[in-house]
């Protein structure tokens, strides 16, 4: 049987503290490369941290006691140590070396002449005077040798001192009136760069910049239980409606759209091209290192029938791999193995050659795509986010598609990457860690790159006798005029093999329907509600328009929304969940509709809605939930 070790030993530090530090490093057994943002959490206490991108963590101020030190990371198994006894300015540190998939955990103790065991999985630590006279096994310089430490051997974060990130704004949503606003539109998107972003800032210890929350890619990162498309509808269409959580006066409506799923054989070819930036600014561990490895999960999902070339650009844009078949998976990594960074940023280059790669082995029929893994830094030659934006619409209109891979921090560009994706009719995905490579370019790659839908629009109609106003919940950079959605030449998105798309409503009943008649009177027009509003317990009606990925004319289909009165506790978990990352992200928004949400609150539904987690995720965000209460509460996790 496979037996998973946690490694523990000692090590000093010069930095004097009141309370007792507790620190480490996280690993892969098989690998035993760093995990960056696994986490390490006092079990039962809100004390934890999580690993930076040398897989090391540190958590200080830890009050004397007893503690259970839980590890964990989604795709592990998780890990505790029990009984660990502190006390003051006591400091322990500990390498845990994870493994997938273990039932029967081990732990075994280096150099036992520094710990008093008091039973099998007591440890207890001996005081600070003493550890300064103790053999460390060299342990003393081990984080002076460290990415992004300081000399004084505490550990720290890479400092933010040059931060050039930059997001978007965005003017959050208000509520409308549905008298004279009947109509929501928008596009739909099913990008998830945002959550993974915003991750990888509180991971870090830190609360994410308020712009860098797109409240839709939160709740878009997470899957949900819609039932699959029947007959020649290549969607479902799931509709929900309960009381708001942090708003009980108003209600929650709850979208969802499935795509159906292709077998291997209904699969078109993929004429792939990567683009990859390899200048100067993506060589810390975090961006080319992890992108190689990105890429390299890919390259073993892809079929015989899938080719693959490799373009890179730095101070000048080449092509390092011809068009190759898939199956030869060997030469495709040993081009991928050889990249290294340096140079400047001729990202505007690299897209063109790109292009040009890509319709030179342009696929009939096929999937014909450039996918770029970047930090979104280019400053050489066409490096301006409007001349990307035309140069990628433009090549959309000939079939070749784009596709965007965020990497790293410090210098990231959020809001360029974001619209390049939306116009190249691709997804935009951030990765912070290896975890995130497996989920997107591992479980997800085969949905996100097959187009099964093109410019997906929804409008909604609201029946203003059931609804006083509206407001849609993000998707604020996706919204249409009520106009675009009947316009076969507006764009909107696309969506893939199997996806789910999801898409929330907070409303505003109306309580007295005879006070609808006191509307103001105009001296061109009447609008008089019909009978059917009146009458009907119809809440809304979802027309969703689509385009087959090789027509041109859009396909409508139609759903009604009937009037309930659910509580949140009888709702179905897929809103109950939805409803917890919303308020979530509101939370790290500071949004002033924010209403009465709270981390308890919300905590308290992701609990309840967790469902199967097959892989982690909503168990993930549930440990980030209480990293963000920590942080928000001014208690640095790092301090």
């Amino acid at each position: 049987m496979k037996k998973l070790f946690l490694l523990v030993s000692l090590l000093s530090f010069h930095a004097i503290a009141q309370n007792a530090i507790i620190a480490g490093k996280v690993i892969d057994k098989d690998t035993q490369e760093p995990l960056i943002g696994a986490n390490v959490v006092l079990d039962a206490t809100s004390w934890g941290a999580a690993t930076d991108i040398n897989g090391l963590f540190k958590i200080k101020n830890v009050p004397a006691g007893i503690y259970t030190i839980k590890t964990s990371y989604v795709g592990y198994d998780s890990q505790s140590i029990e009984n660990v006894i502190l006390g003051k300015n006591d400091s322990l540190f500990f390498t845990v070396v994870l493994e997938v998939n273990f039932t029967l955990p081990e732990v075994v103790i280096q150099d036992k002449k520094l710990f008093e065991e008091k039973s099998t999985n007591t440890v207890r630590v001996i005081d600070s005077e003493q550890i300064n006279h103790l053999p460390v096994n060299g342990l003393e310089n081990y984080f002076s040798l460290q990415s992004g430490i300081i000399s004084d051997n505490d550990i720290r974060y890479p400092s933010d001192a040059f931060n050039t990130e930059e997001y978007g704004l965005i003017l959050e949503n208000d509520f409308l009136d549905s008298y004279s606003n009947p109509l929501s539109t928008f596009s739909i998107d099913v990008d998830a760069a945002s959550y993974s972003n915003a991750r990888r800032f509180i991971m870090s210890g830190s609360l994410p910049p308020k712009d860098a929350v797109r409240i839709e890619e939160f709740v878009n990162y997470f899957d949900y239980d819609y039932p699959k498309p029947e007959g020649d509808n290549p969607f479902s269409i799931f509709t929900e409606m309960s009381k708001c959580s942090w708003n009980k006066d108003n209600y929650l409506v709850h979208i969802g759209i499935k795509g159906k799923e292709l077998t291997d054989e209904e699969r078109r070819p993929g004429n792939f091209v990567f683009l990859i930036d390899v200048s100067g600014s993506m060589e810390p561990e975090n961006k080319l290192p992890l992108l190689k490895k990105s890429y390299k999960m890919m390259v073993n999902n892809l079929s015989s029938k899938d080719r693959i070339a490799i373009v890179v650009y730095a101070g000048a844009a080449g092509l390092i791999l011809p068009s190759t078949q898939a199956i030869e998976k060997e030469k495709i990594i040993e081009a991928i193995e050889r990249l290294q960074a340096g140079g400047s940023t001729a990202g505007g280059q690299g897209i063109q050659l790109a292009y040009r790669i890509a319709k030179e082995n342009f696929i009939k029929d096929g999937n014909n795509r450039i996918i770029l893994a970047t930090d979104g830094d280019f400053n050489v030659g066409v490096s301006s986010t409007s001349e990307m934006v035309r140069l990628v619409e433009e090549k959309k209109k000939e079939g070749i598609y784009l596709t965007v891979l965020g990497f790293g921090m410090g210098n990231y560009k959020d809001d360029r990457l974001e619209q390049i994706a939306d116009k190249g009719n691709g997804n935009y995905y951030y990765i912070d860690n290896i975890l995130e490579a497996k989920k997107v370019l591992g479980h997800e790659i085969m949905s996100t790159l097959f187009t099964i839908a093109k410019d997906v629009k929804i409008q909604i109609e609201f029946n203003p006798a059931k609804v006083k106003s509206y407001r849609l919940i993000g998707y604020e950079n996706r919204l249409l005029k009520k106009e675009d959605f009947e316009d076969d030449t507006k764009d909107a998105g696309e969506l893939g093999a199997g996806h789910t798309v999801t898409a929330l409503y907070e409303i505003v009943p109306v309580n007295d329907v005879s006070a609808l008649k006191n509307n103001e009177v105009l001296k061109y027009q009447k609008n008089n509600l019909t009978k059917l509003a009146l009458e009907s317990d119809e809440v809304l009606t979802l027309n969703l328009r689509y385009k087959e990925t090789d027509e041109e004319a859009s396909k409508l289909i139609s759903n009604i929304l009937k009037e309930n009165k659910n509580d949140l506790e009888s709702s179905s978990e897929n809103l109950k969940f939805s409803s917890a990352v919303v308020q979530f992200a509101m939370l790290l928004r500071d949004s002033k509709y924010k209403g009465k949400s709270n981390f308890e609150s919300i905590l308290k539904l992701a609990e309840e809605s967790k469902g199967e987690d097959k892989f982690g995720y909503r168990e993930e965000f549930i440990t980030l939930v209480r990293m963000a209460k920590r942080l928000n509460e001014n208690i640095d996790l790092t301090q």
